[in-house]
Order: structure tokens, then sequence, then C-alpha cells
């Protein structure tokens, strides 16, 4: 299944293309937003189209949208759920152009891809984790539901740092 186009108060989610390079680069290549996460600050455009490229081959129990604002249509960030076998349980992350933060769009894009994969994927478990060092990241899954379950660690894809992390789960009926 391919990601369908989906919906909520104020955003749309919509599939990434390589027509959104410019727009993804300027949060990709922003330090603020790319410091905990798992890939490096994007140092040039050719990277940010490599990796909007390589969303094409994904598995088909791996998501990946854009969020749109619906009010004026700018692309502001980012983000996906996938299935992680190790765990048996469905995985999400996000990341949102530095200026949209803390204006709960994290939240809303995050329960509605969390309310797809429960509806049309059949997930029931659901699992997330940030750096310690990011709370607001914390907030937004406790705010989908989330609970603490223990501390460890995760690293950047080229391993340049590791972070110590909060790991949550949940469970749906």
């Amino acid at each position: 299944m391919k990601e369908p186009i989906l919906e909520t108060e104020r955003l749309i989610l919509r599939p990434l293309t390589v027509d959104d390079a410019e727009q993804v680069f300027t949060w990709a290549s922003d330090e603020r937003v790319a410091k905990y996460m798992i890939y490096s600050r994007h140092e040039n455009i050719e990277t940010t189209i490599a990796w909007l490229e390589s969303l094409k081959d994904l598995s088909d129990n791996n998501f990946n949208w854009g969020f749109v604002l619906k009010e004026n249509g700018r692309l502001i960030g980012s983000g996906g759920i996938r299935y992680y076998k190790p765990e048996n349980a469905w995985s999400f992350g996000y990341n949102m152009s530095y200026d949209c933060w803390n204006k709960g769009y994290t939240t809303e894009v995050t329960k509605r891809m969390i309310e797809f994969a429960y509806k049309e994927c059949g997930a029931r478990d659901f699992i997330s984790d940030h750096a310690v060092e990011n709370p607001a990241s914390g907030r937004v899954m406790e705010k989908c539901g989330l609970k603490f379950s223990h501390y460890g660690e995760y690293s950047k894809f080229d391993g340049s740092e590791t972070f110590k992390a909060k790991f949550y789960k949940m469970h749906l009926e």
C-alpha cells in the first residue's frame, strides 16, 4: 500500500516527491531540527534529493508523509510510521521546520499517523523514542497516549553521535 493522503484539522499529510527537495532542505539542513534526528544534517540539496528518491523503495509497511499547512500549502515537515519487526510494533518519527515548533502540529500529525496504522494496517502496538535532551518530543509521545517504558540509547545512521534516550510504548485494543 502506498501512502494515502491524510488530513487533520490544520494539515494535509501527503507523499513526498523529489519536487519537494528545496522545501525539505530548509529544515533538513537546519542544525536545530537535525540535532537529535537519526540522520545527519543535510549539507547540500543533493543529499535531500537522494533521500527523497530513496522513499520510493520502502517496504509495504513503511509510510512517509510530508506535512502541509492547509492555510497556505506550505510543506513544514515530514514523518512516518513503519512496522518494526524486532519489537513486533509500529514505530514512528517526525521532524518539523523550526518556525513551526510548539504549535501542536507534531502531535496533530502523529495522532493521525497512529490512527492510520491502527485502522488501515491493524496496528495495535506502537513504540517511539527520543533523546533525553529533547523532552519536547517526549511530550508529543505522551500526548499521543504512549507511556514511558525504559531508558536506552540510539545513534545517528553515520555513527557520529549517540544519545541517551527515553523509550515509549502503547498498546491499543
